[in-house]
Protein backbone atom coordinates (compact mmCIF):
# COMPACT_ATOMS: atom_id res chain seq x y z
CA UNK A 1 0.00 0.00 0.00
CA UNK A 2 2.77 2.46 0.91
CA UNK A 3 4.61 1.54 -2.30
CA UNK A 4 1.62 2.33 -4.52
CA UNK A 5 0.89 5.50 -2.52
CA UNK A 6 4.42 6.70 -3.18
CA UNK A 7 4.10 5.84 -6.89
CA UNK A 8 0.84 7.79 -7.19
CA UNK A 9 2.41 10.82 -5.49
CA UNK A 10 5.28 10.75 -7.97
CA UNK A 11 2.88 10.59 -10.91
CA UNK A 12 0.73 13.43 -9.54
CA UNK A 13 3.79 15.66 -9.32
CA UNK A 14 4.87 14.59 -12.77
CA UNK A 15 8.44 14.13 -11.62
CA UNK A 16 10.72 12.99 -14.40
CA UNK A 17 14.46 13.14 -14.85
CA UNK A 18 16.27 14.45 -17.90
CA UNK A 19 16.00 17.40 -20.19
CA UNK A 20 12.73 18.97 -21.28
CA UNK A 21 11.32 17.76 -24.57
CA UNK A 22 8.06 18.44 -26.41
CA UNK A 23 5.05 16.21 -25.85
CA UNK A 24 3.30 14.29 -28.61
CA UNK A 25 0.89 17.17 -29.35
CA UNK A 26 3.65 19.75 -29.62
CA UNK A 27 3.16 21.24 -26.18
CA UNK A 28 6.31 21.76 -24.16
CA UNK A 29 6.16 20.38 -20.64
CA UNK A 30 6.80 23.26 -18.27
CA UNK A 31 8.68 22.17 -15.16
CA UNK A 32 9.75 23.73 -11.95
CA UNK A 33 11.71 21.46 -9.61
CA UNK A 34 10.84 18.44 -11.75
CA UNK A 35 7.07 18.97 -11.82
CA UNK A 36 4.93 18.82 -14.93
CA UNK A 37 2.75 21.90 -15.25
CA UNK A 38 0.11 23.14 -17.66
CA UNK A 39 1.67 25.26 -20.40
CA UNK A 40 0.74 28.87 -21.18
CA UNK A 41 -1.27 28.20 -24.31
CA UNK A 42 -4.11 30.73 -23.88
CA UNK A 43 -3.29 33.73 -26.06
CA UNK A 44 -5.38 36.89 -26.38
CA UNK A 45 -7.43 35.45 -29.25
CA UNK A 46 -8.02 32.19 -27.40
CA UNK A 47 -8.95 34.11 -24.24
CA UNK A 48 -11.52 36.12 -26.19
CA UNK A 49 -12.91 32.93 -27.71
CA UNK A 50 -13.28 31.35 -24.24
CA UNK A 51 -15.23 34.33 -22.89
CA UNK A 52 -17.44 34.94 -25.94
CA UNK A 53 -17.86 31.24 -26.56
CA UNK A 54 -19.22 30.59 -23.07
CA UNK A 55 -21.35 33.73 -22.72
CA UNK A 56 -23.21 33.38 -26.03
CA UNK A 57 -25.16 30.15 -25.78
CA UNK A 58 -28.58 29.22 -27.10
CA UNK A 59 -30.54 31.94 -25.31
CA UNK A 60 -30.06 34.85 -27.71
CA UNK A 61 -31.21 32.61 -30.61
CA UNK A 62 -34.13 30.90 -28.90
CA UNK A 63 -36.02 33.09 -26.46
CA UNK A 64 -34.77 36.56 -25.51
CA UNK A 65 -38.23 37.49 -24.30
CA UNK A 66 -37.73 37.45 -20.52
CA UNK A 67 -36.41 41.01 -20.55
CA UNK A 68 -39.17 42.26 -22.86
CA UNK A 69 -41.86 40.57 -20.76
CA UNK A 70 -40.74 42.18 -17.50
CA UNK A 71 -39.60 45.55 -18.88
CA UNK A 72 -42.91 46.27 -20.64
CA UNK A 73 -41.71 48.06 -23.77
CA UNK A 74 -39.28 47.71 -26.66
CA UNK A 75 -37.19 50.77 -25.78
CA UNK A 76 -36.88 49.93 -22.10
CA UNK A 77 -35.90 46.34 -22.95
CA UNK A 78 -33.03 47.60 -25.12
CA UNK A 79 -31.88 49.89 -22.30
CA UNK A 80 -31.92 46.90 -19.94
CA UNK A 81 -29.75 44.91 -22.37
CA UNK A 82 -27.23 47.77 -22.42
CA UNK A 83 -27.34 48.29 -18.64
CA UNK A 84 -26.80 44.57 -17.98
CA UNK A 85 -23.81 44.61 -20.33
CA UNK A 86 -22.29 47.53 -18.42
CA UNK A 87 -22.93 45.89 -15.04
CA UNK A 88 -21.40 42.64 -16.30
CA UNK A 89 -18.38 44.62 -17.48
CA UNK A 90 -17.99 46.00 -13.92
CA UNK A 91 -17.96 42.45 -12.59
CA UNK A 92 -15.61 41.22 -15.31
CA UNK A 93 -13.12 44.04 -14.63
CA UNK A 94 -13.26 43.22 -10.91
CA UNK A 95 -12.36 39.64 -11.76
CA UNK A 96 -9.61 40.94 -14.04
CA UNK A 97 -8.02 42.67 -11.03
CA UNK A 98 -8.23 39.46 -9.02
CA UNK A 99 -6.81 37.44 -11.90
CA UNK A 100 -3.80 39.71 -12.30
CA UNK A 101 -2.93 40.00 -8.60
CA UNK A 102 -3.45 36.26 -7.90
CA UNK A 103 -2.02 34.41 -10.89
CA UNK A 104 -3.61 31.09 -9.95
CA UNK A 105 -6.26 29.20 -11.87
CA UNK A 106 -9.52 28.20 -10.24
CA UNK A 107 -11.68 31.31 -10.55
CA UNK A 108 -14.27 31.72 -7.78
CA UNK A 109 -12.73 28.93 -5.72
CA UNK A 110 -9.24 30.46 -5.61
CA UNK A 111 -10.43 33.98 -4.79
CA UNK A 112 -12.79 32.86 -2.01
CA UNK A 113 -9.97 30.72 -0.59
CA UNK A 114 -7.64 33.72 -0.53
CA UNK A 115 -10.14 36.16 0.95
CA UNK A 116 -12.31 34.08 3.31
CA UNK A 117 -10.48 30.82 3.92
CA UNK A 118 -10.76 27.14 2.97
CA UNK A 119 -14.16 26.36 4.49
CA UNK A 120 -16.05 28.95 2.46
CA UNK A 121 -14.11 27.91 -0.66
CA UNK A 122 -14.99 24.25 -0.10
CA UNK A 123 -18.71 25.05 0.24
CA UNK A 124 -18.59 26.75 -3.15
CA UNK A 125 -16.63 23.83 -4.60
CA UNK A 126 -19.06 21.30 -3.11
CA UNK A 127 -22.13 23.02 -4.58
CA UNK A 128 -20.41 23.19 -7.98
CA UNK A 129 -19.34 19.58 -7.90
CA UNK A 130 -22.53 17.85 -6.80
CA UNK A 131 -25.19 19.94 -8.50
CA UNK A 132 -24.57 23.27 -10.23
CA UNK A 133 -22.04 22.34 -12.91
CA UNK A 134 -23.43 18.91 -13.85
CA UNK A 135 -26.95 20.37 -14.13
CA UNK A 136 -25.76 23.35 -16.16
CA UNK A 137 -23.78 21.09 -18.51
CA UNK A 138 -26.75 18.75 -18.85
CA UNK A 139 -29.10 21.59 -19.86
CA UNK A 140 -26.79 23.07 -22.51
CA UNK A 141 -26.01 19.53 -23.77
CA UNK A 142 -29.73 18.78 -24.15
CA UNK A 143 -30.14 22.00 -26.13
CA UNK A 144 -27.30 20.83 -28.41
CA UNK A 145 -28.95 17.43 -28.90
CA UNK A 146 -32.33 19.02 -29.65
CA UNK A 147 -31.11 21.52 -32.24
CA UNK A 148 -28.52 19.35 -33.99
CA UNK A 149 -31.32 16.89 -34.86
CA UNK A 150 -34.03 19.41 -35.74
CA UNK A 151 -33.10 19.79 -39.46
CA UNK A 152 -33.28 15.99 -39.82
CA UNK A 153 -36.77 15.65 -38.31
CA UNK A 154 -38.46 18.88 -39.46
CA UNK A 155 -41.42 19.36 -39.39
CA UNK A 156 -41.97 16.33 -37.15
CA UNK A 157 -41.13 16.17 -33.48
CA UNK A 158 -37.84 14.64 -32.36
CA UNK A 159 -38.05 11.40 -30.32
CA UNK A 160 -36.77 11.99 -26.76
CA UNK A 161 -34.48 8.96 -26.99
CA UNK A 162 -32.81 10.40 -30.11
CA UNK A 163 -32.25 13.70 -28.30
CA UNK A 164 -30.60 11.95 -25.37
CA UNK A 165 -28.44 9.86 -27.68
CA UNK A 166 -27.24 12.94 -29.60
CA UNK A 167 -26.69 14.71 -26.29
CA UNK A 168 -24.56 11.85 -24.96
CA UNK A 169 -22.48 11.77 -28.16
CA UNK A 170 -21.91 15.53 -28.03
CA UNK A 171 -20.95 15.50 -24.37
CA UNK A 172 -18.60 12.54 -24.87
CA UNK A 173 -16.86 14.25 -27.79
CA UNK A 174 -16.31 17.41 -25.72
CA UNK A 175 -14.81 15.40 -22.87
CA UNK A 176 -12.58 13.47 -25.29
CA UNK A 177 -11.37 16.66 -26.97
CA UNK A 178 -10.48 18.31 -23.66
CA UNK A 179 -8.71 15.15 -22.51
CA UNK A 180 -6.54 14.83 -25.61
CA UNK A 181 -5.15 18.29 -26.36
CA UNK A 182 -5.21 21.80 -24.94
CA UNK A 183 -4.11 23.24 -28.27
CA UNK A 184 -6.89 21.60 -30.28
CA UNK A 185 -9.45 22.45 -27.63
CA UNK A 186 -8.49 26.11 -27.98
CA UNK A 187 -8.47 25.98 -31.79
CA UNK A 188 -11.92 24.40 -31.97
CA UNK A 189 -13.20 26.94 -29.44
CA UNK A 190 -12.03 29.74 -31.75
CA UNK A 191 -13.83 28.07 -34.69
CA UNK A 192 -17.04 27.67 -32.70
CA UNK A 193 -16.89 31.26 -31.49
CA UNK A 194 -16.49 32.50 -35.07
CA UNK A 195 -19.44 30.29 -36.05
CA UNK A 196 -21.78 31.76 -33.46
CA UNK A 197 -20.67 35.31 -34.34
CA UNK A 198 -21.40 34.46 -37.97
CA UNK A 199 -24.85 33.24 -36.95
CA UNK A 200 -25.49 36.49 -35.12
CA UNK A 201 -24.24 38.44 -38.17
CA UNK A 202 -26.76 36.53 -40.33
CA UNK A 203 -29.46 37.98 -38.07
CA UNK A 204 -28.02 41.48 -37.58
CA UNK A 205 -27.12 42.34 -41.19
CA UNK A 206 -30.57 41.64 -42.74
CA UNK A 207 -32.19 43.28 -39.72
CA UNK A 208 -30.14 46.45 -40.12
CA UNK A 209 -30.92 46.42 -43.84
CA UNK A 210 -34.62 46.33 -43.03
CA UNK A 211 -34.16 49.15 -40.53
CA UNK A 212 -32.39 51.36 -43.07
CA UNK A 213 -35.18 50.60 -45.57
CA UNK A 214 -37.58 52.20 -43.14
CA UNK A 215 -39.01 49.19 -41.30
CA UNK A 216 -39.42 51.12 -38.06
CA UNK A 217 -43.10 50.60 -37.29
CA UNK A 218 -42.34 48.31 -34.36
CA UNK A 219 -40.17 51.02 -32.82
CA UNK A 220 -42.98 53.57 -32.77
CA UNK A 221 -43.79 54.48 -29.19
CA UNK A 222 -40.82 52.31 -28.13
CA UNK A 223 -40.67 54.09 -24.77
CA UNK A 224 -44.38 53.91 -24.06
CA UNK A 225 -44.40 53.46 -20.28
CA UNK A 226 -48.04 52.47 -19.95
CA UNK A 227 -47.13 48.77 -19.61
CA UNK A 228 -43.97 49.31 -17.58
CA UNK A 229 -44.19 48.19 -13.96
CA UNK A 230 -41.41 48.90 -11.51
CA UNK A 231 -42.04 45.55 -9.83
CA UNK A 232 -41.03 43.79 -13.04
CA UNK A 233 -37.75 45.65 -13.61
CA UNK A 234 -35.71 43.58 -11.13
CA UNK A 235 -36.82 40.43 -12.93
CA UNK A 236 -35.85 42.00 -16.26
CA UNK A 237 -32.35 42.74 -14.92
CA UNK A 238 -32.18 39.21 -13.50
CA UNK A 239 -32.86 37.75 -16.95
CA UNK A 240 -30.35 40.10 -18.55
CA UNK A 241 -27.55 39.34 -16.10
CA UNK A 242 -28.16 35.63 -16.61
CA UNK A 243 -27.78 36.10 -20.39
CA UNK A 244 -24.36 37.73 -19.86
CA UNK A 245 -23.11 35.11 -17.38
CA UNK A 246 -19.85 33.46 -18.42
CA UNK A 247 -17.43 36.40 -18.43
CA UNK A 248 -15.59 34.86 -15.45
CA UNK A 249 -14.42 31.67 -17.17
CA UNK A 250 -11.06 33.03 -18.31
CA UNK A 251 -10.12 33.43 -14.62
CA UNK A 252 -10.44 29.66 -14.24
CA UNK A 253 -7.37 29.16 -16.48
CA UNK A 254 -5.16 32.09 -15.38
CA UNK A 255 -2.05 29.92 -15.03
CA UNK A 256 -2.34 28.96 -18.71
CA UNK A 257 -2.76 32.55 -19.96
CA UNK A 258 0.20 34.05 -21.76
CA UNK A 259 1.12 37.35 -20.02
CA UNK A 260 -2.02 37.46 -17.81
CA UNK A 261 -1.42 41.02 -16.59
CA UNK A 262 -2.09 42.23 -20.14
CA UNK A 263 -4.15 39.43 -21.69
CA UNK A 264 -6.85 38.99 -19.01
CA UNK A 265 -8.07 42.65 -18.82
CA UNK A 266 -7.78 43.14 -22.58
CA UNK A 267 -9.62 39.92 -23.42
CA UNK A 268 -12.40 40.80 -20.97
CA UNK A 269 -12.87 44.34 -22.31
CA UNK A 270 -12.88 43.25 -25.96
CA UNK A 271 -15.22 40.31 -25.27
CA UNK A 272 -17.75 42.31 -23.28
CA UNK A 273 -17.83 45.05 -25.92
CA UNK A 274 -18.48 42.44 -28.65
CA UNK A 275 -21.12 40.54 -26.66
CA UNK A 276 -23.02 43.66 -25.59
CA UNK A 277 -23.04 44.99 -29.16
CA UNK A 278 -24.21 41.62 -30.52
CA UNK A 279 -27.00 41.29 -27.96
CA UNK A 280 -28.36 44.80 -28.50
CA UNK A 281 -28.12 44.72 -32.30
CA UNK A 282 -29.67 41.24 -32.46
CA UNK A 283 -32.68 42.42 -30.48
CA UNK A 284 -32.97 45.49 -32.72
CA UNK A 285 -32.94 43.15 -35.75
CA UNK A 286 -35.70 41.02 -34.23
CA UNK A 287 -37.91 44.10 -33.79
CA UNK A 288 -37.56 45.06 -37.47
CA UNK A 289 -39.48 41.88 -38.35
CA UNK A 290 -41.58 41.12 -35.27
CA UNK A 291 -43.69 43.22 -32.97
CA UNK A 292 -43.31 42.89 -29.22
CA UNK A 293 -46.42 40.70 -29.09
CA UNK A 294 -45.12 38.40 -31.84
CA UNK A 295 -41.73 38.08 -30.16
CA UNK A 296 -43.37 37.13 -26.87
CA UNK A 297 -45.47 34.50 -28.66
CA UNK A 298 -42.49 32.89 -30.43
CA UNK A 299 -40.82 29.85 -28.87
CA UNK A 300 -37.66 30.23 -30.99
CA UNK A 301 -37.18 33.86 -31.98
CA UNK A 302 -34.24 33.36 -34.34
CA UNK A 303 -36.10 30.64 -36.24
CA UNK A 304 -39.19 32.85 -36.59
CA UNK A 305 -36.98 35.73 -37.78
CA UNK A 306 -35.24 33.52 -40.35
CA UNK A 307 -38.50 32.05 -41.66
CA UNK A 308 -39.90 35.52 -42.33
CA UNK A 309 -36.77 37.09 -43.79
CA UNK A 310 -34.46 34.38 -45.10
CA UNK A 311 -36.83 31.77 -46.53
CA UNK A 312 -35.33 28.30 -46.97
CA UNK A 313 -32.07 29.37 -45.32
CA UNK A 314 -33.92 29.25 -42.00
CA UNK A 315 -33.16 25.53 -41.84
CA UNK A 316 -29.54 26.44 -41.06
CA UNK A 317 -30.49 28.34 -37.89
CA UNK A 318 -30.88 25.22 -35.70
CA UNK A 319 -27.42 24.08 -36.83
CA UNK A 320 -25.91 27.40 -35.73
CA UNK A 321 -27.74 27.13 -32.41
CA UNK A 322 -26.31 23.63 -31.93
CA UNK A 323 -22.78 24.88 -32.72
CA UNK A 324 -23.29 27.71 -30.24
CA UNK A 325 -24.30 25.20 -27.55
CA UNK A 326 -21.31 23.02 -28.38
CA UNK A 327 -18.99 26.00 -27.99
CA UNK A 328 -20.45 26.73 -24.55
CA UNK A 329 -20.00 23.08 -23.57
CA UNK A 330 -16.39 23.07 -24.74
CA UNK A 331 -15.50 26.32 -22.96
CA UNK A 332 -17.17 25.23 -19.72
CA UNK A 333 -15.38 21.87 -19.59
CA UNK A 334 -12.04 23.52 -20.37
CA UNK A 335 -12.45 26.08 -17.59
CA UNK A 336 -14.17 24.01 -14.90
CA UNK A 337 -11.65 21.18 -15.09
CA UNK A 338 -9.01 23.70 -13.97
CA UNK A 339 -11.06 24.53 -10.87
CA UNK A 340 -11.16 20.87 -9.86
CA UNK A 341 -7.46 20.58 -10.69
CA UNK A 342 -6.60 23.51 -8.40
CA UNK A 343 -8.89 22.24 -5.62
CA UNK A 344 -7.09 18.89 -5.73
CA UNK A 345 -3.76 20.66 -5.60
CA UNK A 346 -4.99 22.50 -2.49
CA UNK A 347 -5.91 19.18 -0.86
CA UNK A 348 -9.69 19.63 -1.00
CA UNK A 349 -10.34 16.98 -3.65
CA UNK A 350 -8.71 13.57 -4.24
CA UNK A 351 -5.08 13.77 -5.31
CA UNK A 352 -5.81 12.00 -8.59
CA UNK A 353 -7.52 15.14 -9.93
CA UNK A 354 -4.26 17.12 -9.83
CA UNK A 355 -2.50 14.68 -12.15
CA UNK A 356 -1.42 15.91 -15.58
CA UNK A 357 -1.00 13.53 -18.49
CA UNK A 358 2.73 13.52 -19.18
CA UNK A 359 2.33 13.21 -22.96
CA UNK A 360 -0.92 15.02 -23.73
CA UNK A 361 -0.33 17.68 -21.10
CA UNK A 362 -3.98 17.82 -20.00
CA UNK A 363 -5.54 17.45 -16.52
CA UNK A 364 -7.18 14.22 -17.64
CA UNK A 365 -8.85 13.17 -14.38
CA UNK A 366 -10.11 16.70 -13.65
CA UNK A 367 -11.73 16.81 -17.10
CA UNK A 368 -13.45 13.45 -16.75
CA UNK A 369 -14.82 13.95 -13.22
CA UNK A 370 -17.88 15.81 -14.55
CA UNK A 371 -18.70 13.18 -17.16
CA UNK A 372 -20.46 10.53 -15.03
CA UNK A 373 -22.32 13.13 -12.94
CA UNK A 374 -23.58 14.97 -16.03
CA UNK A 375 -24.66 11.72 -17.69
CA UNK A 376 -26.50 10.79 -14.51
CA UNK A 377 -28.32 14.13 -14.57
CA UNK A 378 -29.30 13.51 -18.19
CA UNK A 379 -30.79 10.13 -17.38
CA UNK A 380 -32.51 10.53 -14.03
CA UNK A 381 -32.25 14.11 -12.78
CA UNK A 382 -34.89 16.83 -12.80
CA UNK A 383 -32.40 19.21 -14.32
CA UNK A 384 -34.49 22.34 -14.69
CA UNK A 385 -35.75 22.18 -11.11
CA UNK A 386 -32.18 21.76 -9.92
CA UNK A 387 -31.14 24.83 -11.89
CA UNK A 388 -33.92 26.78 -10.20
CA UNK A 389 -32.57 25.61 -6.84
CA UNK A 390 -29.04 26.70 -7.71
CA UNK A 391 -29.37 29.81 -9.88
CA UNK A 392 -29.28 32.16 -6.92
CA UNK A 393 -26.12 30.46 -5.55
CA UNK A 394 -24.19 31.56 -8.63
CA UNK A 395 -24.85 35.21 -7.87
CA UNK A 396 -24.39 34.74 -4.15
CA UNK A 397 -20.87 33.38 -4.55
CA UNK A 398 -19.95 35.81 -7.34
CA UNK A 399 -21.03 38.59 -4.99
CA UNK A 400 -18.90 37.03 -2.24
CA UNK A 401 -15.89 36.97 -4.61
CA UNK A 402 -16.24 40.65 -5.50
CA UNK A 403 -16.80 41.47 -1.81
CA UNK A 404 -13.52 39.63 -1.23
CA UNK A 405 -11.81 42.02 -3.67
CA UNK A 406 -13.00 44.98 -1.58
CA UNK A 407 -11.94 43.15 1.60
CA UNK A 408 -8.45 42.45 0.22
CA UNK A 409 -8.03 46.11 -0.71
CA UNK A 410 -8.03 46.89 3.02
CA UNK A 411 -6.47 43.74 4.52
CA UNK A 412 -3.70 43.34 1.91
CA UNK A 413 -3.04 46.81 0.48
CA UNK A 414 0.51 45.83 -0.55
CA UNK A 415 -0.63 42.93 -2.74
CA UNK A 416 0.74 43.53 -6.27
CA UNK A 417 -2.06 44.75 -8.53
CA UNK A 418 -0.87 45.18 -12.14
CA UNK A 419 -4.47 46.01 -13.07
CA UNK A 420 -6.61 47.94 -10.60
CA UNK A 421 -10.22 49.01 -11.11
CA UNK A 422 -11.91 51.99 -9.44
CA UNK A 423 -13.59 50.88 -6.21
CA UNK A 424 -16.90 52.11 -7.62
CA UNK A 425 -17.02 49.14 -10.04
CA UNK A 426 -16.87 46.29 -7.50
CA UNK A 427 -19.15 48.12 -5.06
CA UNK A 428 -21.91 48.60 -7.66
CA UNK A 429 -21.56 45.06 -8.96
CA UNK A 430 -21.53 43.57 -5.45
CA UNK A 431 -24.75 45.40 -4.60
CA UNK A 432 -26.29 44.11 -7.86
CA UNK A 433 -25.38 40.49 -7.04
CA UNK A 434 -26.80 40.58 -3.53
CA UNK A 435 -29.92 42.32 -4.82
CA UNK A 436 -30.50 39.43 -7.24
CA UNK A 437 -29.98 36.96 -4.39
CA UNK A 438 -32.61 38.68 -2.26
CA UNK A 439 -34.89 38.85 -5.30
CA UNK A 440 -34.62 35.06 -5.63
CA UNK A 441 -35.44 34.63 -1.96
CA UNK A 442 -38.50 36.85 -2.37
CA UNK A 443 -39.84 35.51 -5.66
CA UNK A 444 -39.23 31.77 -5.09
CA UNK A 445 -38.46 31.09 -1.40
CA UNK A 446 -39.13 27.33 -1.57
CA UNK A 447 -36.76 26.42 -4.41
CA UNK A 448 -34.19 28.96 -3.23
CA UNK A 449 -34.32 27.49 0.27
CA UNK A 450 -33.82 23.97 -1.09
CA UNK A 451 -30.79 25.11 -3.08
CA UNK A 452 -29.36 26.85 -0.05
CA UNK A 453 -29.88 23.69 2.03
CA UNK A 454 -28.08 21.59 -0.60
CA UNK A 455 -25.11 23.94 -0.49
CA UNK A 456 -25.01 23.77 3.31
CA UNK A 457 -24.34 20.03 3.08
CA UNK A 458 -20.83 21.19 2.19
CA UNK A 459 -20.23 22.07 5.87
CA UNK A 460 -20.37 18.49 7.26
CA UNK A 461 -18.57 17.28 4.10
CA UNK A 462 -15.75 19.73 4.85
CA UNK A 463 -15.29 18.44 8.38
CA UNK A 464 -15.52 14.78 7.31
CA UNK A 465 -13.19 14.90 4.31
CA UNK A 466 -10.93 17.92 4.90
CA UNK A 467 -10.77 19.20 8.46
CA UNK A 468 -9.97 16.03 10.39
CA UNK A 469 -6.39 14.93 9.85
CA UNK A 470 -7.04 11.22 10.45
CA UNK A 471 -9.34 10.16 7.68
CA UNK A 472 -10.80 6.63 7.73
CA UNK A 473 -8.37 4.02 6.43
CA UNK A 474 -10.90 2.78 3.87
CA UNK A 475 -11.19 6.29 2.42
CA UNK A 476 -7.42 6.70 2.16
CA UNK A 477 -7.07 3.33 0.43
CA UNK A 478 -9.92 4.09 -2.00
CA UNK A 479 -8.37 7.40 -3.07
CA UNK A 480 -4.95 5.85 -3.59
CA UNK A 481 -6.39 2.93 -5.59
CA UNK A 482 -8.21 5.45 -7.85
CA UNK A 483 -4.91 7.25 -8.38
CA UNK A 484 -3.15 4.01 -9.37
CA UNK A 485 -5.95 2.96 -11.74
CA UNK A 486 -5.87 6.33 -13.54
CA UNK A 487 -2.08 6.17 -13.77
CA UNK A 488 -2.07 2.77 -15.49
CA UNK A 489 -4.99 3.54 -17.85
Amino acid sequence: FDHWKQRSRIVSQGSRMGRERPSSNGTELKREDGKVELGKKVTLLRGISIIIGTIIGAGIFISPKGILKHSGSVGVSLLVWIACGVLSLFGALSYAELGTCMKKSGGHYTYIMEAFGPQMAFIRLWADLIAIRPAGMAVISLAFGQYILEPLFMPCGIPPLAVKLATAIGLTSVMYLNSMSVTWTARIQIFLTVSKLLAIAIIIVPGMYQLFKGETRHFENAFDLSNVQLSGMPLAFYSGMYAYAGWFYLNFVTEEVDNPARTVPLAICISMAIVTSCYVLTNVAYYTVMSAEELLASSAVAVTFAERLLGNFSIAVPVFVALSCYGTMNGCVFALSRMFYVASREGQLPEVLSMIHVRRHTPLAAVLIMYPMTMLQLLVGDIYSLLNFMSFLRWLFIGVVVLGLIYLRYTKPDLPRPFKVPLFFPVVFCITCFFMVFLSLYSDPVNTGIGFAISLTGIPAYYIFIYFNHRPKWLQRTLVICSVVVKFT
